[in-house]
């Protein structure tokens, strides 16, 4: 995965990429600092986002984690939980 590009000095994501192959890239390297077998809250998750990013859209971040079957939500959006990629 080469995404240096998309990441700042601290390694928090500072551009989202315009080609789909790099989205799925960066989103992979958001994932993995959301845990496996923990039911997230949306503000943690909002919290998590933000902690790793600096463009200031958690909203298109969360939506993308999920809408690429990375981040999995209840139907409410009470719980949130990490999937294993396929």
């Amino acid at each position: 995965m080469n995404i240096e590009n998309y990441l700042n000095e601290d390694g928090k994501i500072k551009i989202w990429p315009s080609k789909q192959l790099k989205k799925l890239e960066v989103l992979t390297y958001l994932v993995q600092f959301f845990q496996f077998n923990y039911n997230y809250s949306e503000k943690e998750v909002n919290e998590i986002i933000n902690e790793h990013h600096t463009f200031n859209d958690y909203f298109l971040l969360r939506r993308e984690l999920i809408n690429n079957h990375l981040l999995s939500r209840t139907l409410n959006g009470a719980k949130y939980w990490r999937n294993e990629i396929r």
